[in-house]
């Protein structure tokens, strides 16, 4: 299948201007996809663009991004953090919905990966979840970056060589990477759930894609990408077979009917989820969860009843 490939830009969390590369198949995609990529890398590292034609092939149009301060996005990397990359992440899937096509399936390779699984549940049109190398720990790239440079907690920053170009990291995103429970979150993830690892990644150690795996409830899948390196780069094969891996696997969630329910201006409409106590809330054009904490069955993917009504009286 023939694919067109753009260059687009839109607004990121902080009004920064962030690029994204977007891969759509020629005619009407079955659905989209939204790539989060790796620490440090860009949107058009090698492999993210073999996995995005792979998908693209097969029929689903994938959106795949720079981050703040990275690749061709505006802004300044040493100022950013794990949060705003969630925030970029949320912000790229909004963009999406106006644009496009609200994502299904949200795909990251490394910490990308960690993003994805810690922003899934603010991203409601996502049916399912696909890692790559991914840390079952945001701390574990603290923890990492720490080992390379061990004055930047003295210091507060320090130079870094990665990917052979020089980065300023911050004791501000050690702090923040440390504050994340990625765990929690997946136990909480109520989505389809694919994890691919390699078995003799020297950077996130196979023991990482256990945690996620055992973390996650069904429906979950695991892959192992054998003698994969961490950026699947080593061998141009290794990405080709995680993109045919990833569309076949997407392609049960973005052929899914979309729920048709729209509100007019001034008009709410509420719906139930699929299970337990989580209800869609739509305002006009506006979309918004309300849920019960897990202590009481709830899966916490938004504010309580009550929680709303005192927001609302307090607006």
């Amino acid at each position: 299948m023939s694919i067109q490939s753009r260059l687009i830009r839109f607004p990121g969390s902080d009004g920064q201007q962030l690029a994204a590369r977007v891969e759509t198949p020629v005619g009407e995609p079955r659905g989209w996809a939204l790539f989060a990529h790796c620490f440090s890398c860009s949107k058009d590292l090698r492999s993210a663009r073999v996995i995005s034609t792979a998908l693209a092939d097969a029929g689903v149009a994938v959106f795949r991004f720079d981050f703040t301060g990275l690749g061709e996005s505006e802004g300044d990397f040493s100022e950013t953090n794990f949060s705003s990359n969630l925030d970029d992440l949320v912000a790229a899937a909004d963009h999406m919905r106006a644009e496009f096509a609200a994502p299904r399936v949200l795909i990251g390779h490394s910490l990308g990966g960690a993003a994805v699984l810690a922003g899934a549940r603010r991203i409601a049109a996502s049916k399912a979840v696909a890692v790559i190398g991914a840390p079952s720990e945001a701390a574990h790239l603290s923890t990492l970056l720490t080992r390379m440079a061990p004055d930047v907690e003295a210091r507060g920053e320090a130079r870094l060589k990665l990917g052979g170009r020089e980065f300023t990291i911050k004791r501000q995103l050690l702090e923040d990477l440390e504050e994340h429970r990625l765990r929690d979150e997946i136990g909480r993830l109520r989505r389809a759930l694919l994890v691919l690892h390699s078995p003799v990644d020297e950077v996130v150690h196979i023991d990482h894609a256990r945690r996620i795996f055992e973390a996650a409830r069904h429906p979950k899948s695991f892959v192992s990408l054998d003698r994969a390196d961490h950026l699947l780069l080593s061998s141009a094969g290794d990405a080709r077979y995680a993109g045919t891996v990833l569309a076949a696997w997407a392609s049960r969630y973005v052929d899914a009917p979309a729920e048709a329910v729209e509100a007019d201006e001034g008009e709410v409409v509420v719906r139930g989820g699929p299970a337990g106590y989580a209800t869609r809330v739509l305002a006009g054009k506006h979309e918004l969860w309300a849920d019960e904490p897990v202590r009481v069955g709830g899966t916490d993917q938004g504010p309580t009843p009550y929680g709303l009504l005192l927001a609302s009286l307090g607006t």
